[in-house]
């Protein structure tokens, strides 16, 4: 394997974590699927579907998330939100990112 495979490899394995990180955050308040991708590219997120709504779906069955259909648009869309569980879970890995980030900047300087 190559520098930039290895790079690559390496990049989505460290970036996998982020994004459960940012979905939690970002569904403090209600979103639907495509909405969430929208806001989280907005944020410099980018986040494919086929990883996007299998994370959504891992993430309910966890009990961090809870879902509703809802009609809207004249389109059923399914409604995301951040559960009671999941705003505690979401406060401690806030925390543990924070110390991550702070240890290593320290190790990195």
């Amino acid at each position: 394997m190559g520098e930039a495979e290895t790079f690559e490899a390496l990049r989505l394995e460290l970036r996998r974590g982020s994004l459960v990180l940012a979905v939690l955050a970002r569904l403090r308040s209600e979103q639907y699927g495509y909405s969430l991708r929208m806001a989280l590219a907005e944020d410099g997120i980018e986040m494919e579907e086929s990883t996007l709504y299998p994370l959504l779906r891992r993430l309910e069955s966890q009990g961090l998330l809870t879902s509703e259909w809802r009609e809207e648009a004249k389109r059923k869309k399914r409604f995301y939100r951040l559960s009671a569980e999941g705003e505690a879970v979401l406060a401690r890995l806030h925390a543990e990112w924070r110390r991550i980030s702070a240890s290593l900047e320290t190790v990195l300087a």
